[in-house]
């Protein structure tokens, strides 16, 4: 075992309580009975007043939990996380001063965070399901037209939402180091391996990989306590979500991107170990109007690892995008 990997695990048992305790905003529903953070903050700094927590159900039943910040007259943006992570992914731009000016959304994936965790693999192999998801957020924070910012495995079920429901409703998109093809070309070897370790049905190997899984997002790792956390919400995520995704007939999603008519912002880190920036170039070949942004400080997690610079960028397009 590494010294990375004892870092991490060694710490995980002990700040498992604190961290929940700390970082979660629970839906309102559940509110009284799941919240424990510190009256009047969060874990990030921004004011609990100014989060404002649902809870919504897709069309299967499953629960999805969010929270929404902002002015519901202003552009909104609706964030979209990475497999086995949350809505906590976006907490830097939650806080961004330069993304003040706008109504932003997060919620938690299914299988992950604070949302139920159907154990059937048809939950997740099903791109439909994923984009009932999607509907049902922007429909249960009433949002007007949402750009969509998918990451990693959001650049999916972005994908998704538009194969089912259109881009009608949508301003614009951003995809972050997004998968929108699954293809060996286009996904890592390093992917790959996670692909099956992630989903072993060892305990033991399955652990090591989240811990090795979470430290490949990262060309400028965070801090041993932002780890920690992080780690803590990898392990809340589903086993089911793994192997069912895998087990998905929807493997191309490149066809609904060109078809998009709405301006499309890709983002990509350079040093990303798990998606090739290739990915992203495809799509900025095909869909002309569109921009492929890299940043070359980071890998898997730009906006965490470049939040001003990303901030800017995406406040600049979403600004152009709602008065185009």
């Amino acid at each position: 075992m590494n010294h990375s990997r004892r870092t991490f695990l060694a710490g995980a048992a002990g700040i498992a309580t604190l961290a929940i305790k700390a970082a979660y905003a629970a839906p309102q529903a559940h509110a009284a009975s799941r919240s424990n953070a510190a009256p009047g903050s969060s874990a990030d700094g921004v004011p609990a007043a100014a989060r404002e927590p649902f809870a919504v159900r897709s069309t299967d039943g499953v629960m999805l939990a969010g929270e929404a910040q902002g002015d519901s007259q202003s552009p909104e943006i609706l964030f979209i996380h990475g497999l086995r992570q949350s809505r906590l992914s976006w907490q830097k731009q939650f806080a961004d001063p330069a993304l003040a000016g706008f109504r932003m959304v997060g919620f938690d994936l299914r299988g992950h965070g604070d949302s139920d965790k159907p154990t059937s693999f048809d939950a997740y192999s099903d791109a439909d399901r994923w984009a009932d998801d999607v509907a049902a957020v922007i429909a249960g924070a009433r949002l007007r037209r949402p750009v969509l910012v998918g990451w990693s495995l959001g650049g999916f079920v972005v994908g998704a939402y538009l194969r089912k429901y259109g881009g009608s409703a949508v301003a614009g998109v951003n995809l972050v180091d997004a998968v929108t093809k699954l293809s060996q070309d286009l996904l890592t070897d390093e992917a790959a391996t996670f692909t099956r370790t992630c989903t072993s049905h060892d305990l033991a190997e399955r652990t090591a990989a989240t811990v090795d899984f979470l430290a490949a997002c990262f060309h400028q790792p965070p801090t041993a306590a932002e780890m920690q956390r992080m780690l803590v919400i990898n392990g809340m995520t589903a086993r089911a979500v793994n192997e069912g995704f895998i087990k998905t007939q929807t493997s191309d999603l490149e066809p609904v991107f060109k078809a998009y008519a709405g301006p499309i912002l890709l983002t990509h880190g350079v040093h990303d170990r798990l998606v090739r920036v290739a990915m992203s170039e495809r799509i900025k070949s095909i869909h002309a109007n569109s921009r492929l942004s890299l940043f070359s400080e980071s890998g898997h997690s730009p906006f965490y690892e470049e939040p001003v610079r990303y901030g800017q960028e995406l406040a600049a397009f979403v600004t152009a995008a709602n008065n185009g």
